[in-house]
C-alpha cells in the first residue's frame, strides 16, 4: 500500500511531535544541544533541487528515537530541504507494517524519504549496523572486566541490586561514550539518501 499525500500529510510536524511528548523530552531536547551539524552535512542537504517529504515513525519511549530524531530534525531545520511528518508507531500499524526490520520487527525510528511524487528514495531503520556492532564490542568488554555482572544473556534482574545498579552506571557510560560515533553514522547514511537524489530534474 502506497504512501501517498493526503496519508503523509495526517502526520505531526516534528514541533508538534515534540509537543506531544509525555516522557524524554529533557532526553530529546538535550541529543538535539549536543548535536551541531557540519557545514558540509548541511550542504549536502541543502543542495536538493527541492524539498523531500519524510515519513517518520516514532514512539517517545524508545531509545532510538531519542538519539536520532533529533539528528534528522536540525538537519531538516538547518538546510529547510526535509519536510518532515512524525507517525506514532503504534497507533499507524498500517505505516509501520510497511518498514519493518529485516521484513519482521516494528522497529523504530524509521525515517522513508520520498520525492514529490511520493516515490520512496531511500529509508532509515531504528540505527546503523555500525554502531549496534561497536555497542555489543563494548558491553563484551564490560562484562568481560566485571566478572561479577554474569554473562551478557543473563537477565539483569538475577543479579543483586548494587551489582546491577553498578552494571547499569557501566552501560550509560559506554552508550554516553559511543554518542559522538553513532551520530557521525547517523548523519553518514542519512546523507547517503540524499545523495542518490538527481542534482537537476
Amino acid at each position: 500500500m502506497a504512501v501517498t499525500r493526503e496519508r503523509f500529510e495526517q502526520g505531526m510536524t516534528y514541533a508538534a511531535f515534540k509537543e506531544q511528548m509525555t516522557r524524554n523530552r529533557d532526553r530529546f531536547e538535550a541529543s538535539e544541544q549536543r548535536f551541531t551539524p557540519s557545514a558540509s552535512d548541511v550542504e549536502a542537504f541543502s543542495k536538493l533541487p527541492r524539498p523531500l517529504n519524510v515519513l517518520v515513525l516514532a514512539e517517545d519511549w524508545c531509545g532510538d528515537v531519542i538519539a536520532n530524531l533529533p539528528i534528522l530534525g536540525r538537519l531538516a531545520e538547518a538546510s529547510g530541504k526535509l519536510n518532515l511528518r512524525v507517525f506514532l508507531r503504534d497507533q499507524n500499524l498500517d505505516l509501520i507494517d510497511q518498514y519493518l526490520n529485516q521484513g519482521k520487527y516494528r522497529s523504530i525510528p524509521v525515517f522513508v524519504f520520498f520525492d514529490d511524487n511520493f516515490q520512496e528514495v531511500g529509508r532509515f531503520i531504528e540505527r546503523p549496523a555500525s554502531v549496534t556492532a561497536l555497542r555489543a564490542q563494548k558491553t563484551r568488554e564490560i562484562y568481560a572486566q566485571h566478572p561479577e555482572f554474569g554473562a551478557p544473556d543473563q537477565p539483569v534482574d538475577k543479579l543483586p541490586e548494587d551489582v546491577r545498579a553498578r552494571l547499569s552506571q557501566a552501560m550509560s557510560a559506554m552508550r554516553e561514550e559511543t554518542v559522538p560515533f553513532a551520530n557521525a553514522e547517523v548523519v553518514r547514511e542519512l546523507r547517503s539518501i540524499v545523495e542518490k537524489v538527481p542534482v537537476s530534474g
